[in-house]
């Protein structure tokens, strides 16, 4: 039952907060599409998307009108596509042609992106799979809605080292294809260790093979909610502060709940989970860095920031859990750069470092996201970040994912503008030390000893 108290807090928190649900995805199985032929896979897919999809941008309006909680973005994952096109693709090429099919559903259903151009090669990589991450660069600039992930590590599974080496030279040839448009492809493209098969968010949403025909995830925000309660609790001792994010947490997702179980019921399609992680916009007031400096750093980035994101990450799961029997994807908080103004501010003063960033994505929802790097990074230096992150992901037994954006034409100190929920973010200085001999030797870091749990 939900009481008026109930209301008039959510009332309060989408008004003077700036609660939102930040999208309802329909994940989509592709899995009876699969054919020989490319011309019927391509059919089958765009009838298969726009038929399960016809109805979900206006369902998300008429919830957001009759409720009045924001609904920001509605979106489509499907089963990753390299399992689908194994048959019909035969090269990168033919892999494009079904990205443009993606396309084409993703505008006519209306919604804001598609994800789910993804490969998983977490131990090898097949024919089919190669050919996908091959295609990436040219998928994504001939594209405007498509979203790309490639899983190349999990803890059961270790590092695929070869696919770390391939990624970091498409990274590079994606920031090349869009680079008239600051090498905006790469704001599209993540690259991850243990992979989520129910994430809702981009660009490393993908439908799991484990999934339903089609089900209804969602993913709720709400850093300025968290930030607005800690105000009122500012010196009180770590009980107190622990307390009080847990039970907002537990009121933010009580909203997701909601919009969850009517998006569900309307579509008749069954509901998944709520993916309750804190994700930031650019706007002032809506910032996780923001929540971290309230809890007393000076700034984001200070001696203390790991221990802070730590102590958020696992209140905001705790009062998450207690609101939904359903809680999954990735559900903590988000550290992107571009996208939250507080994490902005402190790379410009220089607090915040790309060492910080990555020592604090052993504790926070995902990894390195949406970083701007210089252009003329080599490929070896973006792989060796993303190794890096996977072997934070494969020790620990969580998801970390590299975003990196090496801006053609930028260099340390420049800004880009990459515009809406993206944002604008800094070039970051990398070291200057290159790891070249390391990534070329080819091969998979094994699993790590505790992985062997049968």
């Amino acid at each position: 039952m939900v009481t008026i108290l109930e209301v008039n807090e959510t009332n309060k928190m989408i008004e003077q907060e700036k609660l939102d649900v930040r999208t309802i995805t329909l994940g989509i199985s592709l899995l009876d599409c699969c054919d020989a032929d490319l011309d019927a896979l391509n059919r089958n897919i765009y009838d298969k998307i726009t038929l399960a999809a016809k109805n979900l941008v206006s369902t998300g309006r008429e919830i957001e009108l009759e409720y009045g909680i924001p609904i920001v973005n509605k979106r489509i994952s499907v089963t990753p596509i390299a399992l689908i096109g194994g048959r019909a693709c035969r090269s990168p090429e033919d892999f494009v042609e079904v990205a443009k099919t993606l396309d084409r559903a993703a505008r006519d259903t209306g919604v804001n992106f598609l994800g789910g151009y993804s490969a998983i090669v977490s131990k090898g990589m097949t024919p089919a799979d190669e050919d996908l991450i091959r295609s990436i660069p040219a998928a994504l600039s001939s594209t405007g809605r498509v979203c790309s992930s490639v899983n190349i590590g999990s803890t059961k599974t270790g590092i695929n080292m070869d696919a770390v080496k391939l990624m970091g030279e498409i990274v590079r040839e994606t920031a090349e294809a869009t680079k008239d448009n600051n090498s905006l492809g790469c704001a599209k493209l993540v690259v991850l260790c243990n992979a989520p098969d129910d994430n809702p968010f981009m660009a490393g949403a993908f439908h799991g093979v484990s999934e339903a025909d089609a089900v209804i995830n969602v993913g709720v925000s709400g850093p300025g909610v968290i930030k607005h309660a800690l105000e009122g609790v500012r010196g009180k001792n770590f009980e107190v502060l622990c307390e009080t994010v847990k039970r907002t947490a537990f009121k933010v997702t009580r909203a997701g709940q909601l919009v969850a179980q009517e998006a569900s019921e309307r579509l008749g399609i069954p509901f998944g989970i709520v993916d309750l992680s804190l994700a930031p916009t650019p706007s002032v007031g809506d910032s996780v860095a923001e929540i971290l400096e309230e809890m007393g750093l000076e700034s984001v980035g200070a001696p203390g920031t790991t221990a802070a994101l730590a102590l958020l990450n696992d209140q905001v799961k705790k009062g998450g859990i207690m609101a939904s029997s359903f809680v999954g994807g990735l559900s903590g908080a988000f550290i992107p750069v571009s996208e939250d103004q507080g994490m902005i501010d402190a790379v410009n003063r220089g607090a915040l470092t790309l060492e910080k960033l990555e020592a604090m994505t052993c504790v926070c929802s995902v990894g390195l996201d949406m970083i701007a790097i210089p252009g003329d990074t080599p490929a070896s230096t973006i792989s060796g970040i993303i190794a890096d992150e996977a072997a934070i992901g494969m020790i620990n037994n969580k998801t970390t994912a590299v975003r990196l954006i090496p801006v053609i034409g930028k260099g340390v100190g420049d800004t880009v503008e990459f515009g809406g929920l993206l944002g604008h973010a800094p070039v970051q200085r990398i070291s200057r030390f290159g790891c070249a001999d390391f990534i070329n030797r080819g091969g998979r870091i094994p699993a790590p000893i505790h992985s062997f749990k049968n």
